[in-house]
């Protein structure tokens, strides 16, 4: 793996980002420029598996309020504009909702009819050969040492369905902005802080490939991609995941089961 690259080493997005996107878009990607810089300093690794071009599914965990700005702004400066898959309710806030839909990102209306709506507007996404950027885990980790959960099925479910590229995404260090799952706005009152990213090759999905698309096999696919993520979070934070993975749905960590048969 290369040396970190520092952020405000990069030369502007201007020279490396070519794909067209809009004004409003452009303008967020201005202010984190100016902004990040003041909370941390940010360390980019593996921006040579980030594909320049065509449809690519991004898939990253999930640890904190502000990470999407970090994760976001990196994938920017690779050359990329992610469409992020988000909860609806961010498009009920006055203002935000607004810039979410200028910027093209996607909301996801849980535990609705709707819920599916996402991954259609997803799969139209990438048939137009651009990013989408999901958490696999479809919410904020709750594990107590910010290890990745248990993994929905969204994610794998958009993976087999059209054949892009997975690129897996691990991140730490932008939970310390506002806070994990909760917001506290006391994180800013802190030091600057150190925000790591790295991409890592393309996830190997081929074994599920020819597979009839079931629930027992999404769920397979999406634990295997936490499996990557959790294994990308040990390398770039030197700390040991632990045995078992949370589920929200218990309230702590279970066993985690084994991988599909060969």
């Amino acid at each position: 793996m290369t040396s970190p690259r520092r952020h405000w080493r990069a030369p502007h997005f201007d020279r490396i980002n070519h794909e067209p996107v809009s004004w409003v878009y452009r303008t967020i990607a201005h202010l984190a420029r100016n902004i990040v810089p003041l909370l941390g300093r940010t360390h980019w690794l593996g921006g040579e598996h980030i594909p320049k071009t065509g449809p690519v599914i991004v898939v990253a965990n999930h640890i904190g309020n502000f990470d999407p700005i970090i994760l976001g702004q990196y994938l920017i400066w690779q050359g990329r504009w992610p469409r992020f898959l988000g909860k609806a309710d961010i498009w009920k806030v006055p203002g935000l909702g607004w810039v979410a839909r200028q910027c093209g990102q996607i909301p996801v209306y849980r535990n609705t009819d709707r819920a599916g709506e996402s991954l259609i507007h997803a799969e139209e996404a990438l048939a137009e050969g651009k990013m989408v950027a999901i958490y696999p885990e479809g919410t904020i980790t709750a594990d107590p040492d910010g290890w990745p959960m248990t993994g929905r099925r969204g994610a794998a479910r958009l993976a087999l369905t059209t054949g892009a590229p997975v690129v897996p995404v691990a991140q730490a260090g932008a939970e310390l902005v506002l806070g994990g799952k909760h917001v506290d706005l006391r994180y800013l009152l802190r030091r600057r802080r150190d925000f790591h990213v790295v991409a890592g090759p393309p996830i190997d999905l081929s074994d599920y490939a020819d597979r009839e698309v079931t629930g027992a096999l999404l769920d397979e696919v999406a634990s295997h991609m936490i499996d990557v993520l959790t294994t990308m979070r040990a390398e770039l934070t030197g700390l040991t995941p632990p045995a078992g993975r949370y589920d929200m749905r218990q309230g702590r960590r279970v066993e985690i089961e084994a991988g599909p048969a060969e």
